[in-house]
C-alpha cells in the first residue's frame, strides 16, 4: 500500500468525518485526487465504513463488562452467535480459541441489568458465563495504521 493511502487512512481513522478538501491539505493532494483514493479505498474493501462514536454514559448504558461464553456440554450450539445477535446489550461478539467459544462485549445500564443479562444467556444457551466489569477504558479504538 502506499504512503500516501497509509496517511488517508491514518488521519480518517481519527476523524471519519474529516473532509477531502481537509484531508487532501494534510497529505498533499488536491480535493478531487483525494476523494478518488478513498472511494479507491472503500472499493477495495480497505474502508469498511464509517460510524459515530456515542458515549454509552449518556445513553444509559455506563456498565461495560466483558462476557467469557463457556459450552456446558459438546453440543454447544455453534450458530449461538445468531442468538447473540439479537441481544441489545452485546455490542462486540467474538468467537475465540480457548476454553471460552465467544467473548462478548455487553453495554448495560446497572449491576441488575448485568445480572439479568447474564441469566437469561444462561439459560437460552445452557452454557456458564465468566464476566469482568470495566472499571476503566485506558484506550479503545486503535487506529491500524
Amino acid at each position: 500500500m502506499e504512503p500516501t493511502d497509509q496517511q488517508i487512512l491514518a488521519l480518517l481513522s481519527r476523524d471519519g468525518r474529516m473532509s477531502f478538501t481537509e484531508l487532501g491539505r494534510q497529505v498533499g493532494l488536491s480535493t478531487s485526487a483525494t476523494q478518488q483514493r478513498v472511494r479507491r479505498l472503500e472499493q477495495r474493501g480497505i474502508i469498511t465504513g464509517y460510524r459515530a462514536d456515542i458515549d454509552p454514559a449518556e445513553v444509559g448504558r455506563a456498565l461495560s463488562a466483558f462476557i467469557q461464553i463457556k459450552p456446558l456440554a459438546s453440543g454447544f450450539d455453534r450458530d449461538a452467535s445468531q442468538y447473540l445477535a439479537t441481544l441489545p446489550q452485546i455490542t462486540s461478539c467474538y468467537s475465540v480459541a480457548g476454553d471460552a467459544s465467544y467473548l462478548c462485549l455487553a453495554q448495560v445500564g446497572s449491576a441488575e441489568e448485568l445480572d439479568e443479562l447474564l441469566a437469561r444467556i444462561r439459560r437460552e444457551l445452557s452454557v456458564n458465563t465468566v464476566t469482568t466489569i470495566v472499571l476503566r477504558t485506558a484506550f479503545k479504538h486503535r487506529p491500524l495504521v
